[in-house]
């Protein structure tokens, strides 16, 4: 399973934030039902747990020699 870098801007935090993530079976991606915002479910691999890009976000993904490269 491929990871990847996702940079996206975090209410929680009040600032754009980067986490090293993975897709799995568990991640989907969609539009929200109340007002079509867009996002991105996948599981943080800093964090241990699964996080939810909204709006826009940015994902570089790593080679098998570790390193970044957009895709």
């Amino acid at each position: 399973m491929k990871t990847f870098y996702i940079t996206y801007y975090a209410k929680k935090h009040g600032k754009h934030i980067t986490r090293k993530g993975k897709h799995d079976e568990n991640c989907r991606y969609g539009f929200g039902k109340k007002n079509g915002t867009p996002y991105y479910v996948y599981y943080d691999l800093d964090a241990h747990g699964y996080r939810t890009a909204t709006t826009s976000w940015k994902v570089r993904m790593l080679d098998q020699n570790g390193a970044t490269f957009v895709e």
